[in-house]
């Protein structure tokens, strides 16, 4: 049990950092304060505060390349984690579903290039991921 829980913490430490380092914090830090809060006011805003920190110091470590610091930022928040698994056992849901929003959020990129090229183009224009199915205009 305890290889589990330290695997979990291994895994969700490196995917919370991740986050925090991409354009998708935004959607699912309100999941990571809701984990370390445990649902109190009180330590709700204690986490809160705690994530913002962590997130500023890895938006600079990610931007100046610093694996070093990274390193650091996911060995502390994964014996954060694994306190948290051993202390509350329902954390490990909650856990897991930051995790998986983490990699849903990675599947979908957060990065958007467009180029329309090829002369005078006049017409309807989709921006979109997939289209299943056919289009038909007008």
């Amino acid at each position: 049990m305890e290889a589990e829980l330290t695997a979990l913490a291994v895994s969700g430490a490196t995917a919370l950092v991740q986050l925090m380092a991409s354009d998708a914090w935004a959607t699912v830090k309100g999941r990571a304060r809701a984990l370390f809060g445990h649902g109190r006011p009180g330590e709700t805003r204690t986490a809160e505060e705690e994530l913002e920190q962590a997130r500023s110091a890895v938006v600079v470590a990610a931007n100046g390349g610093d694996r070093a610091a990274i390193a650091e930022m996911e060995s502390r928040w994964r014996e954060r984690l694994l306190l948290l698994l051993r202390e509350d056992p329902a954390a490990e849901n909650e856990l897991r579903a930051l995790m998986a929003a983490a990699e849903h959020s990675s599947e979908r990129g957060s990065t958007v290039h467009n180029t329309v090229s090829g002369g005078d183009i006049r017409g309807p224009v989709i921006q979109t991921g997939t289209i299943e199915g056919d289009l038909h205009f007008g």
